[in-house]
């Protein structure tokens, strides 16, 4: 018998105790924590440091930063150790591994999609920030939009070339109705909600949370079956 392959669950814009229990309960992977002004989901490091302290061992925390410099991230850091950082601005390759240096966490890079986005682009950028740092550990796809952060909108899945889906964090619009359908066609390595699952901005809903996941569980057995 195969072993099911288990695409990992991220939740991101975690802000309240209750809801990261509940993400946790329901079998998440990672907790994305955004330390972005701007976002209705902010949180400071005081909040965020609080909530990562009531994380259990072997869940990841992700911090979500847009064009930040070093001396606010070692400030943020310093405060909530989060994990694993995602750069999701304007930054170049250089950029990141000298931000992820300063800290010493290693980095995903959120690639905001385009309709005129080709495979070899995604290919090209890759091979970039693999070359820029060893500290970089993947690309997370996004939809592109004008503002910063998550986009809530779904991008064209068949863009993502096969040889790169295995290492990507698929992003951008996935729901607890498309979950399963994302997973099985683009197989990617995990999945990254926000909105999604949300009651309200910043506010999760405990029953899509669970759903997600489920949804995500499904894809997982049905591509086993199809092995």
């Amino acid at each position: 018998m195969s072993l099911i392959k288990k695409t990992r669950t991220k939740i991101c814009g975690i802000t309240r105790l209750e809801d990261l229990r509940a993400v946790v309960d329901a079998g998440a992977d990672a907790l994305g924590f955004v330390f972005y002004p701007p976002s209705p989901r902010y949180l400071t490091p005081e909040a965020a440091a609080l909530l990562i302290a009531a994380m259990p061992p072997f869940v990841t925390s992700v911090g979500l930063f847009v064009n930040t410099n070093i001396e606010e991230l070692q400030a943020v850091i310093k405060l909530a150790p989060i994990q694993l950082l995602q750069f999701h601005g304007d930054e170049s390759a250089q950029e990141c591994h000298r931000l992820a240096s300063a800290v010493n966490r290693p980095f995903i890079r959120a690639f905001r999609v385009k309709p005129d986005t080709s495979a070899a682009d995604l290919l090209e950028c890759e091979a970039e920030y693999q070359a820029a740092s060893p500290l970089f550990q993947g690309l997370l796809l996004d939809t592109f939009v004008d503002s910063f952060g998550g986009s809530g909108k779904v991008f064209d899945w068949s863009l993502i070339p096969k040889e790169l889906a295995p290492r990507v964090v698929l992003s951008g619009g996935l729901s607890v109705q498309n979950a399963t359908d994302a997973v099985v066609g683009v197989r990617p390595f995990a999945v990254d909600i926000s909105s999604g699952v949300e009651l309200s901005k910043g506010v999760k809903d405990a029953a899509k949370v669970r759903a997600f996941v489920q949804a995500v569980r499904l894809a997982d057995s049905m591509q086993d079956n199809q092995n």
